[in-house]
């Protein structure tokens, strides 16, 4: 009886928003997590703007972040050499001290190649900087078998490894270097606010099990539904919105 009693209980928007309003966040730990946030995601300007509006100081230099997108923009246009030069010029040891970054970043720069059509080039950085690696860690070799299998299709995009052809993957490697520049700095590697936002749906999804409730299907807006449309919407939000917060990118409204 009770348990049937608490899956089918309906909390109303008022009573939800007496709740809300019953935990106490503070402004200054609001602006410490979007500050977070900007600055590891790089976005230096943004950063620069909101310190001066809200008075809240960064914890590194924002002068450090410039050198951060230099890289990060280079591996995004498929420019890796460059990208490249730009660490070691930052400091060599990320990439002398990380054989998986190392290795990950020239596997992109194969992969560039091929989608240039430079295919000999391609063989031969493949036979002379690759393959070595893979001799020496086992675990590289899988990925590079999976690079080269491009070029036994005509239609490489559509072929089962055209992904590697995608956007995402220069972004995926971009994410991975910026990670070991942050470390190298002592700094946070991933933002709290992506973090938060998987709770919170996850959060949603258990509440889903036991009661009705104003629910969040925009993270966008952070806008409240009512029970009732909750009900109809709440399952595919869920989804939807965990899901956007997997690279970090989606914005919340706090």
């Amino acid at each position: 009886m009770d348990s049937t009693s608490a899956a089918t209980k309906t909390i109303t928007r008022a009573e939800w928003q007496t709740m809300l309003d019953s935990v106490s966040v503070s402004k200054s730990s609001l602006n410490r997590l979007v500050m977070n946030y900007l600055v590891i995601e790089g976005y230096k300007d943004a950063a620069e703007r909101f310190a001066s509006e809200c008075g809240e100081t960064p914890t590194v230099d924002l002068s450090s972040i410039e050198d951060r997108m230099c890289i990060r923009t280079a591996v995004q246009r498929g420019a890796i050499e460059e990208a490249i030069e730009l660490v070691n010029d930052l400091n060599p040891d990320i990439l002398d001290t990380n054989p998986k970054l190392c290795f990950q970043l020239q596997l992109q720069r194969l992969i560039e190649l091929i989608r240039a059509g430079q295919i000999d080039e391609a063989l031969a950085f493949a036979q002379s900087e690759l393959a070595p690696r893979g001799e020496e860690q086992p675990q590289f070799l899988e990925e590079l078998e999976k690079a080269l299998a491009l070029l036994a299709f005509d239609n490489q995009r559509t072929s089962p490894v055209g992904h590697l052809l995608d956007l995402a993957q220069r972004q995926k490697t971009a994410s991975a270097l910026n990670a070991a520049i942050l470390a190298s700095q002592n700094q946070e590697r991933d933002p709290k606010l992506p973090s938060l936002l998987k709770m919170l749906a996850w959060a949603q999804t258990q509440l889903d099990d036991r009661t009705k409730y104003p629910r969040i299907n925009d993270v966008v807006t952070g806008a409240l539904q009512d029970p009732e449309e909750s009900a109809t919407s709440g399952s595919s939000a869920s989804g939807s919105g965990a899901a956007g917060t997997s690279n970090g990118s989606v914005p919340m409204r706090i």
